[in-house]
C-alpha cells in the first residue's frame, strides 16, 4: 500500500529528464516535454509575448547595497512575472540621461524609515523613460542607499513615473533575519507593480535522512529544523506560517509534534503516539489537525482539536479499506484524502465532519494507477497529487470544481506536489537529473528550476508568506 507524501518509508527513484504535458488551469500556457534542461530555462513554451510585462534593474555602482539588488533581483526572476530584462555592462545605460519630472508615487515607509525620501528623489528624478521603454521594460526598479534605511523605487515607464516608493531598514548582511527581510521588499514590489502578492519570503520543509530541513524558495539558507534523535517525518506548515507538525517515527509507532519556528520548542500532540499517527494537516483556523492513524483494524482519518487539546474524532470508518492523507479546503469546509475503497488508493473528498464522501479526482477501473499525496491549492481551486502512470509516478493537478484532471509530468518520476501560496507553482520530487531532489514549476508558464541539487530529499511542504521572525532553532 502506498501513501501520501509524508508518509515514513514509501518513496520512489529512477534517472531521466523532465517534462511537462499540460497545466491547469485550461486558459493558462501550456508547456511540452523536452530531456534538455537547464537552470532556470524555460522548456517547451507555447508562450505568446507582451504576457508578462518587462522589469529591469537599474544599475548602480558603488551603493553598498550588491547582495540586497541580488536577491531582489533574483526574487523577482523566481516570481516568474515578469520579462527580466538585463542591460549591457559599462555605461552605455545610465539611471539619469535627463532630466525628467515623473509623477508622484505612494510611498510605503517601513520601521525607522526615516530621512530616505531626498534619496529617493534623486533616484527617481531623472529616469530617461522613453529609452527603457525602448528597451522593452515596463517597470524599472533603483535600489539606493537613504541615510539607515534601504530606498527601493518602483518606476512605471510606461506611465513616466514613480509607481511606488519603499523604504526599508534591513538587518546587517549576515544575520539571520536580512535574507527574509530582502525577500519581503521583493514581495511589496510584486504587490505594487501588479496588485498580487509575491512568494519570496516563504520556505519550504523536507525530509532528508530522517530529519526536517528548511530552505529558502530561491534555494539559499538550508537549516535543519527538527532536533530529535527520532526519525522525523511528515512535515506541514500552519496557515500563520508560525508553527509546523511532523511526526515521530520509533518502533512501529508515530507521534506528533507541533514545533514554534521561531523558537523551535515542541510540544506533543495529545492522544497520539500509542498508535501509528501520520500525514498531519493543520485546518485554516490553526485549531484542528486531521491526520492518518493506522492500527491493525486499519487506517482512517481523525481530528483533534489543537487549541485546547481535547476531542479526538474519527471521520472514517475503513471496513477493509485504508483512509489516509488528509488536506483541508482553504475554506475549511471540506477535506480531501486518500481511499482503497476502489481496491487501488484514489483521491476522495468529504465534508470536514466527515459526512458526504465521495469519490473526488475520477479514474478508470484496470486502466488508473493508484493516485496519493492530494495537496489543496492556497485558492481552493486545484488539488495537486502525484498518480501512478505504466509503474512510474507522475503529478496531476486535479480542478476542485469541475473534477477534470490533467497531468503535468511524463518523463522520469516526479511525486509528493506542494503548493506556493500563489497557487501557480509547485514543489516536488523528481529524479530526472539522475537522482532525487527538489525543483519547482510554475504552471503558467512552464518554467522548471531545481530548488535543492542534493540527493535524498523527500516530502516537501511549502510555507505560506512568513510573518517576521520565523527562524527555528534546533
Amino acid at each position: 500500500m502506498k501513501t501520501r507524501r509524508r508518509f515514513v518509508g514509501w518513496s520512489v527513484s529512477s534517472a531521466v529528464a523532465v517534462g511537462l504535458l499540460a497545466v491547469y488551469p485550461t486558459n493558462r500556457l501550456t508547456a511540452q516535454d523536452t530531456s534538455a534542461i537547464d537552470r532556470g530555462v524555460r522548456i517547451g513554451i507555447i508562450y505568446r509575448p507582451g504576457v508578462r510585462p518587462g522589469f529591469v534593474l537599474l544599475p548602480r555602482r558603488g551603493s553598498g547595497l550588491d547582495s540586497v539588488r541580488a536577491i531582489i533581483a533574483r526574487d523577482l526572476d523566481y516570481s516568474d512575472r515578469f520579462e527580466v530584462i538585463t542591460l549591457p555592462g559599462g555605461d552605455s545605460i545610465r539611471l539619469a540621461t535627463r532630466p525628467t519630472t515623473p509623477r508622484t508615487g505612494a510611498v510605503a515607509p517601513a520601521r525607522g524609515a526615516g530621512g530616505a525620501q531626498g534619496a529617493a528623489g534623486a533616484a527617481s528624478g531623472a529616469l530617461n523613460y522613453p529609452l527603457y521603454q525602448a528597451l522593452g521594460a515596463d517597470f524599472a526598479l533603483d535600489v539606493a542607499p537613504g541615510g539607515d534605511t534601504t530606498v527601493v523605487t518602483l518606476h512605471d515607464v510606461a506611465a513616466g513615473g514613480v509607481r511606488r516608493t519603499i523604504q526599508a531598514r534591513l538587518p546587517p548582511p549576515g544575520e539571520a533575519a536580512f535574507r527574509q527581510a530582502v525577500h519581503r521588499v521583493a514581495d511589496q514590489v510584486v504587490q505594487a507593480a501588479l496588485g498580487t502578492p509575491g512568494i519570496a519570503a516563504t520556505r519550504i520543509l523536507f525530509v532528508k535522512d530522517g530529519k526536517v530541513y528548511q530552505i529558502d524558495q530561491d534555494g539559499a539558507e538550508l537549516k535543519l529544523v527538527s532536533a530529535s534523535n527520532r526519525q522525523a517525518m511528515s512535515p506541514t506548515w500552519a496557515a500563520d506560517g508560525r508553527r509546523f507538525a511532523y511526526m515521530e517515527f520509533q518502533a512501529g509507532r508515530g507521534q506528533l509534534f507541533l514545533q514554534d519556528m521561531a523558537t523551535g520548542t515542541r510540544t506533543a500532540v495529545a492522544t497520539t503516539g500509542t498508535a501509528l499517527d501520520f500525514t498531519p494537516a493543520f485546518s485554516p483556523d490553526g485549531q484542528t489537525l486531521a491526520f492518518s492513524r493506522a492500527t491493525e483494524e486499519g487506517t482512517d482519518v481523525y481530528t483533534i482539536n489543537i487549541k485546547d487539546n481535547c476531542c479526538l474524532r474519527r471521520l472514517t470508518v475503513g471496513r477493509f479499506s485504508d483512509n489516509l492523507s488528509p488536506t483541508f479546503s482553504p475554506d475549511g469546509q471540506r477535506v480531501a484524502f486518500v481511499s482503497t475503497r476502489p481496491g487501488l488508493p484514489q483521491l476522495y473528498v468529504m465534508a470536514a465532519d466527515g459526512t458526504n464522501q465521495e469519490l473526488f479526482a475520477p479514474f478508470d477501473y484496470g486502466v488508473t494507477g493508484s493516485s496519493n499525496a492530494p495537496e489543496w491549492s492556497p485558492d481552493g481551486q486545484a488539488v495537486a497529487f502525484h498518480r501512478d502512470v505504466a509503474g512510474t509516478l507522475q503529478v496531476f493537478v486535479l480542478d476542485a470544481r469541475t473534477r477534470a484532471v490533467r497531468q503535468l509530468t511524463s518523463v522520469g518520476r516526479n511525486e509528493d506536489p506542494t503548493w506556493a501560496p500563489d497557487s501557480r507553482h509547485l514543489a516536488f520530487v523528481s529524479d530526472r537529473s539522475g537522482y532525487r531532489q527538489l525543483w519547482i514549476i510554475d504552471l503558467d508558464t512552464g518554467r522548471i528550476r531545481p530548488l535543492l541539487q542534493q540527493s535524498g530529499a523527500r516530502l516537501p511542504a511549502w510555507s505560506p508568506r512568513l510573518p517576521e521572525a520565523t527562524s527555528s532553532t534546533p
